[in-house]
Order: structure tokens, then sequence, then C-alpha cells
């Protein structure tokens, strides 16, 4: 594969480095973004370089960019790249059975994540990279066997085990031409951990979450997770078709959620609760040995008005989720023409996610996508009045609108009534959340579509979306951190 995403500008140069020392390579996981993260975000507490020295003491090093030359060049802005593994032996054995922590690990990363922080610290973009996505590795010494390896084709997640951090950090640069600054590690153990320290995360879910691989069973509506739930919510793969892909998203929700929990307690202002928590939370981590004290303090203090507003959540933009490579398996192909513009927007310190002014209203999270729901009003063809608006504000928000066959109704009823198959109950749940106080009237064998009467009350139609939206053609689906958490 060849980088269609490197920049050009001239490629930004690192001080020598002491050789760090260095622990067993980690297992596979999913998200443990969160909690380093979360430690910036702690550092805006103003409570000092003393306090993060005495955590940044917990951090395991790892020299991620040893001998690497001919990179891309650094722009505005900070990159990271935050992987995670499965590393598990500092849990209990209850700990692992409870939370289905067993089998044998892999020596991958099972996720992967971009985090950009904007050059004004008041904007993250969180780009999460598919862990099968196909990818051609430089050549490089095998981390197993010792022996030099050719350029090849494999999937990316596989990157860690064939050529550890450093070859992960020049895979990922290759592919995206983003200069990376500094590589962060972590693991189950910080991330179960991480979130008992702040007293647990809040999850909102549209439809029930059930996953018998990792034991999640999650109901509709809010539910208050710990540690160990926390950590089935983010790596569960088996709870609908989405796969990996739903996954990820999943893991996009649960740090937006974080970020809310920790920047609404008091978590940020007090010095002996950050104290704890911070230690908690880096107490797995490994990181580049560039990564310091410091740039802990001086990101915190930069970071000091961060909300949930101020992140930003998309994945890379994929043409092909199950493309067959000999020798190599099935892979997910990035977008040709929309992968760039995402890495580029990252390149150049940009937006990628739509940030909506904070005194409009947030869309209401439906189960059944909007796109996805026919509706049918009666006299929709009107140009004017309650029927033309309601029609008008429904396709706004993504409804497929068109106008009820037969004749419109000679008197209105007080209410807007809507009319649906039962077997249709959740494309109905999802159009009567746009239309707040409609009656809704089950009526067998109507088939898919929805049939609206506009009552003589005047009917707001409120703004939803899918709990992950479609993607967008020609452009890049990204949802920002306070659509994310719970309302």
């Amino acid at each position: 594969m060849t980088a269609p995403f490197r920049s050009p500008r001239p490629a930004r140069r690192r001080a020598a480095r002491p050789s760090p020392r260095r622990r067993p390579p980690g297992t596979r996981w999913g998200l443990r973004i969160a909690a380093v993260t979360s430690v910036l975000l702690l550092a805006a507490s103003g409570v000092g370089h003393a306090v993060v020295t005495g955590v940044e003491s917990g951090i395991g090093r790892v020299d991620a960019f040893k001998g690497m030359s001919d990179r891309p060049g650094g722009g505005d802005g900070l990159n990271f790249l935050v992987v995670g593994t499965d590393g598990r032996d500092k849990l209990s054995p209850a700990e692992k059975r409870k939370y289905h922590l067993g089998g044998a690990p892999c020596h991958c990363t099972d996720t992967l994540m971009l985090v950009h922080l904007s050059a004004d610290r008041d904007r993250a973009s969180v780009v999460s990279l598919p862990r099968d996505s196909y990818a051609e590795v430089p050549a490089h010494t095998d981390a197993v066997t010792g022996r030099q390896r050719a350029q090849h084709a494999i999937k990316l997640n596989a990157a860690y085990a064939e050529g550890g951090p450093s070859l992960t950090v020049r895979t990922v640069e290759h592919m995206t031409g983003v200069h990376i600054d500094h590589y962060l590690e972590v693991d189950f153990t910080s991330f179960m951990r991480s979130v008992d320290a702040v007293g647990g995360v809040e999850i909102c879910t549209v439809r029930p979450l059930r996953d018998s691989y990792t034991g999640l069973d999650l109901p509709v509506g809010k539910s208050r997770l710990n540690g160990g739930q926390a950590l089935q919510y983010v790596r569960s793969r088996h709870v609908d078709g989405s796969a990996d892909l739903g996954r990820m998203q999943r893991q996009q929700r649960f740090l937006a959620a974080l970020i809310h929990k920790i920047t609404s307690s008091g978590v940020l202002m007090n010095p002996i609760r950050f104290r704890d928590v911070a230690d908690t939370m880096l107490g797995s981590v490994r990181a580049d040995s560039g990564f310091e004290a410091n740039d802990l303090v001086d990101l915190g203090q930069a970071m000091r008005g961060f909300t949930p507003s101020s992140s930003e959540f998309t994945s890379v933009p994929l043409a092909n989720v199950a493309q067959p490579v000999p020798g190599v398996g099935s892979t997910v192909r990035w977008d040709p023409a929309q992968a760039p513009k995402l890495f580029q927007a990252i390149r150049e310190d940009k937006p990628i996610a739509e940030h909506r002014d904070r005194a409009e209203p947030r869309a209401r999270v439906v189960d059944v996508p909007p796109g996805q729901v026919q509706v049918q009003i009666d006299d929709a063809t009107a140009p004017t009045g309650p029927d033309a608006a309601v029609t008008r504000e429904l396709r706004a928000t993504g409804f497929a609108v068109t106008g009820a066959p037969g004749a419109a109704p000679l008197g209105r009823a007080p209410r807007t009534v809507i009319v649906y198959d039962p077997r249709w109950d959740r494309s109905a749940r999802s159009l009567a959340a746009a239309l707040p106080g409609a009656e809704l009237h089950p009526v067998a064998g109507r088939g898919p579509a929805m049939r609206v009467t506009v009552g003589r009350d005047p009917q707001e139609v409120r703004r939803v979306r899918a709990e992950e939206p479609p993607q967008k053609p020609g452009g890049i689906s990204a949802i920002t951190g306070d659509e994310a958490v719970c309302p």
C-alpha cells in the first residue's frame, strides 16, 4: 500500500532518547483511552507539578519511536496513538470469572485510537481505527523471531505482534500521514480500576444490550456501570450484527460519558481525590519515554475548560468491511476518497464534527434511524398549513415522508395520530419521539408505512437521530461528546 495521506511538510526531528526499561509486551483488548485522557483532564485541577510527578512514576516506559525515519511532518496540535492490550494478571480469579475474562490472550492490539488535541486545547478529536484494517507494514525485524521481514500485508492489529509499539506507530503513520507525538498503552486492570475510582459511569441505550461472550446485560435506558461492567460494555462484539464497528461506537460513547463524569464531578478541584484517581489510572499504563510529568501538567492546565462538547468522535470511513486477502483473511478497507479527507483535517487541526450551538436542543436518540422509517402524512402536498409544516420538519430530521393515499380528513382530531402496523412498532416509537404527544394506534396489516394525521393542536417536531449516525455520502460522519452522553 502506498502512503496517500502523507503530509508534504518536512519530518519533525526528535532528540535521541535513552533506552527505557522494558516490560513484557501486553496482549489484546478494546478501549483504554479513557484512563489516559481522564488523567489529562484531572491535571486541569491545577494541583501542579509535584502531585503529577508522583503519579508519573507509576507509568511503564517503552521506546515507541526507536529507529524511525522518513516520518510525516508535524502539524498543529498534538497527536496520540492509544492502544489497548488485554493484560489481566493483576485481576483476581473471581473478577476474571465474573466479567468473563478467561481464555488465552494474544500479543496484538485489539483497539487503536488516534487522538488529536487541537493547538488551542479546546477540542479533542478521537478517530477509531478498525483492528482488522488492511495494512502494509514496512520492512522490519520481527519481535518474536528476530528475523528481518520485507514489507507485507497484514491486519492492522497484527503490527504489534510483529514489531511491538514501534512498528504499530510506523504502520499508523504510513496509513494516515499523521505524525504521532506520543504513544500510550493501557490494559484491563487500569481501565476497571479507573472507572471505579471516579464512582462509575452512566450509559444510556435505546435497546437492550446482551452479549453472552462478555456477560453484558443492559436494559433500555440509563445504567450506572462499575469498572467490570464498563469493561463488558466496551469489549462486546456480539450485541448485534455490527460486530467490531458497533463496539468501536460503544467505546466512543463510553469515553464521552467518562469525560462528562470527570468534568461534572468534584475530582478536578480536589487535590487528594486527584492524586488517588490519577495514581489508579496510571498504574498499568505504558507510554513513550518522552511523555513526562511536564506534559501532563501543561496539557491539563491548557484543557481547564474542557467539556463533553469539546470532544468529537468518528471512525475511519470504510469502503469494504469484509474484503478477503490471501494469507491475511477478511479485512476492512478504508474509503480511498473519504479517509484522506479525515486525516487531512487532523493534520490541519480542523474540526471533524458539526458543533451545535449551546442553545440548540440536542437530538433525541431513537432505535430505528429516521431514514429507515416510511411516513405518510394526510394532505402532505398542501402548500401551507399544519400538514405542510410537519411534513417539512419531519423531512428535515431525516424521515422518508410522502403523502397518504386517500382524501385528507374533513375535520381534525384534537391530537396528532400515528397509525402503524404492530410488526413495525420500533419504527413507530422512533416516529413518536419526533412527534411528542401524538397518539399511537396499532392496525394489523398496514405494512411498514406509518400514517400520520395532524391534529388541531400545534404539533411540535423534535429532532431525532439514530444512536450512531449513518455514513454521510461524500462526508465524514462524526458526533460531539455532548450528543453521546445520557440526556
